[in-house]
């Protein structure tokens, strides 16, 4: 149950390499938001596949994680959306930690992490994760160089642990220019349905955009090995990101379609020695979408 390697070799890394690849990218015809009905059209199909996956998943006991990192506002979120919109969340978890409590900063780092992994028959999906480390500690100060140092070290051994125990196990890099992320900033300031997601460390992420390009770097050159390697997701237009996300992760996994006996409903019996009590007894919600449709909103 090894997952395949889909899509090749070494992430690049450095601000200007990624944008000179972004720019390359685009002039191979591949600039532009991908139309919203051939969009629309294969999520659908891959989110059909997903729950096929899942139920490959369930009857198996295999264990899948998948790990999304990438900067503030690179579509993360949206994407772990799209892969489970149509799942059975006691088959696929979303993992969003809050920063750690005092006693957990006592702990070994990893350890925290460690309750959240898959179980047999689960797929848990990482928005961050351990990584943060290598990022927002490490270039904000939120951890000393020897601690930086050491997860460095222990993090590929940790996830060759976790890989021969038998996990499937994704590394998601959502990339986007500094340009995108500063206009999908300030598409949220103005959008009160949006305004929760902007912090204080939004602002840090435009300020020190070049440390966190080298955090990056560094991150991929120590950690992006032949048993768990990264895959980099250009996300400039999300809705290429996520079917480009999802198709990857479906290539890479050796499922098959597990069938099942079609579920057939029972005709409903009659009811015998049993009578409604009368609707005045209950309280019933107040009928909003009435009011709706008397005011010309129908």
């Amino acid at each position: 149950m090894a997952h395949r390697k889909a899509g090749g070799g070494k992430a690049g890394s450095g601000t200007s390499q990624d944008d000179r690849k972004r720019a390359k990218g685009h002039a191979a015809g591949h600039s532009g938001r991908l139309p919203l009905g051939v969009y629309e059209a294969e999520l659908s199909r891959l989110q059909a596949e997903l729950v096929s996956l899942q139920e490959w998943v369930r009857s198996t006991g295999a264990r899948v994680l998948v790990i999304f990192e990438g900067r503030d506002a690179a579509g993360k979120g949206s994407a772990i959306k799209r892969v489970t919109e149509y799942l059975n969340p006691r088959v696929a978890r979303i993992v969003a930690l809050p920063a750690p409590t005092d006693r957990q900063r006592g702990e070994w780092y990893f350890q925290r992490y460690v309750e959240h992994l898959p179980a047999a028959g689960e797929i848990v999906l990482m928005d961050r994760s351990w990584y943060n480390r290598a990022g927002v500690e490490h270039v904000m100060g939120f951890c000393t160089p020897a601690e930086h140092k050491r997860f460095m070290a222990q993090c590929p051994v940790f996830e060759r642990l976790l890989i021969q125990d038998g996990i499937l196990m994704f590394k998601y890099w959502f990339s986007i220019s500094h340009a995108e992320q500063e206009r999908r900033f300030k598409s949220r300031l103005d959008d009160p349905m949006r305004q929760w997601k902007l912090s204080p460390m939004d602002r840090e992420a435009i300020l020190r955009w070049e440390d966190y390009s080298r955090a990056k770097d560094d991150m991929f050159m120590q950690t992006d090995t032949a048993d768990s390697p990264w895959y980099v997701v250009e996300a400039e237009d999300k809705r290429r990101a996520r079917i480009n996300m999802i198709a990857h992760l479906l290539a890479g996994i050796d499922y098959t379609e597990v069938r099942t006996e079609p579920v057939t409903l029972p005709e409903r019996p009659r009811a015998v020695n049993y009578t409604r009590p009368p609707r005045e007894l209950f309280r019933y919600v107040p009928d909003h979408a009435a009011i709706l449709l008397k005011s010309g909103h129908g």
